[in-house]
Formats: C-alpha cells, sequence, structure tokens
C-alpha cells in the first residue's frame, strides 16, 4: 500500500509540474525585443509595403511601386521613378524615448515599443503616420499594427525587404 501511496504523490508532482512550465520561455527571440536589431533591420535596405490595411480596407495598392529607405539619422525616404518623398521614423518605448544602442525590452513587460513614422504632407502616405506597435521582425520583414484611439480599430503594416 505504500508503494501505491508514493506512485500516486509522484503522479501527482509530475502533473503538477507539467501544467506550471510556462511556454513563453520556449521561443525567447519574441520575448524580447532587442531595439539595436531592430534599427539594424530598418536600416539595412530598402523596402516596400507588402500589405496596408486600414479600418479593415486594403490600401496596399496606394503603395506599389514605392521604395522606402529608413537611415540612421531618422529620415525616411519614398522613392518611385522621379519622385522622392521625405518623412522620418523611430523607434520608441515607453522605458526610454528613443533607440539607443543598450536597449532590449521584455516584450511581456509593460514597455510598448513603437516604431514611429511621420509625413507632413497631405498625400496618401500621411496614412502611414502613426505609432506603430511592432508585432514582429525579421530580416526580411517588419509587421506593425496601430490601435485607434477612437473606434478601436487595427490598421496593419506590413513592409518587406526589396
Amino acid at each position: 500500500m505504500k508503494l501505491e501511496h508514493i506512485k500516486s504523490i509522484l503522479l501527482l508532482l509530475m502533473t503538477f509540474m507539467f501544467f506550471s512550465c510556462d511556454s513563453s520561455d520556449d521561443n525567447v527571440e519574441n520575448s524580447v525585443m532587442d531595439l539595436t536589431e531592430i534599427n539594424a533591420t530598418a536600416t539595412s535596405g530598402s523596402w516596400v509595403v507588402a500589405r496596408f490595411e486600414e479600418d479593415g480596407v486594403d490600401q496596399t495598392s496606394n503603395f506599389l511601386g514605392y521604395s522606402f529607405t529608413f537611415d540612421i539619422d531618422g529620415i525616411l525616404n519614398v522613392a518611385k521613378e522621379d519622385l522622392l518623398i521625405t518623412g522620418s521614423w523611430s523607434i520608441t518605448s515607453d522605458s526610454n524615448s528613443n533607440y539607443n544602442d543598450d536597449s532590449s525590452l521584455d516584450a511581456d513587460s509593460n514597455d510598448d515599443v513603437d516604431f514611429n513614422i511621420f509625413f507632413s504632407s497631405t498625400s496618401n502616405f500621411e496614412e502611414l503616420s502613426e505609432d506603430w506597435e511592432i508585432v514582429s521582425y525579421t530580416e526580411t520583414r517588419i509587421e506593425l499594427k496601430h490601435i485607434s484611439g477612437g473606434d478601436g480599430s487595427i490598421d496593419v503594416l506590413v513592409f518587406e525587404k526589396q
């Protein structure tokens, strides 16, 4: 009877350990946002808008043929044939007002990492002027979202490397 009691206790302990494991430790890459890496990714070449959805409407076609270059000095250049449009960009967080070389943030914390885009013109590019939340990023893709303060709708902006 003692052996059965020990087996039951071991089974309970194993069950407790199984359910108490935190799956967020499985993917460290997604749990830590390294601002240095995000900055290096954005400034590493030219990008195109692969998807832009505003208020549930796909408006990607408004940006076809445009090439976006995020310069290290915060200048955002958009080019298409002979047309050049200039804006600005930055990466900010709640814990620090601007990107710096020692910045990394735990994505599960209350820190909000934003990919900020600003155009002063009244063209289609003004629609991109927002403080975008970084959803994910790789060397070839940056996925952003913005939640409207007015109606709570979610806008989506995805850049892909050319």
